[in-house]
């Protein structure tokens, strides 16, 4: 989809500018904050963080989204179950959990291949592998 966008000049200024910091282009720059923004509207609580070449999804003053996944894959039981484990076990609300898991199941694929590079990079760690 090729979209044009009239910005205001005090915007088109800050885009940029902020481009030109991170070194990218405005239109990337622009593509990231619009993606960025509306899942943020879509799933209140989610943030991003991360360096622009490597982007995550996580909770508001919370881990990211792949641990808490990745941790609720590391328990048993029913999902409702999990959670209450894994709120009991951290500071982390049982909403919060939930929130995440809404965010990883419209993003599975990216959180999956997230949780895997880490899984990888964990065991290349333990054998005393470089990274």
């Amino acid at each position: 989809m090729n979209t044009s966008f009239r910005v205001s000049e005090s915007a088109g200024r800050r885009l940029v500018a902020r481009a030109a910091q991170e070194g990218t282009s405005s239109t990337a720059l622009l593509n990231r904050l619009i993606r960025e923004g509306v899942d943020q509207l879509e799933h209140p609580g989610i943030v991003f963080r991360g360096p622009i070449h490597d982007r995550r999804a996580a909770l508001a003053a919370g881990p990211e989204i792949w641990e808490v996944v990745a941790r609720l894959l590391e328990l048993d039981g029913p999902v409702e179950r999990r959670i209450a484990v894994l709120s009991g076990q951290s500071d982390l609300q049982s909403r919060k959990i939930q929130t995440a898991l809404a965010y990883a199941r419209e993003y599975g694929v990216e959180i999956g291949a997230r949780i895997g590079r880490n899984r990888q990079a964990a065991e290349r760690i333990q054998r005393g592998e470089p990274i």
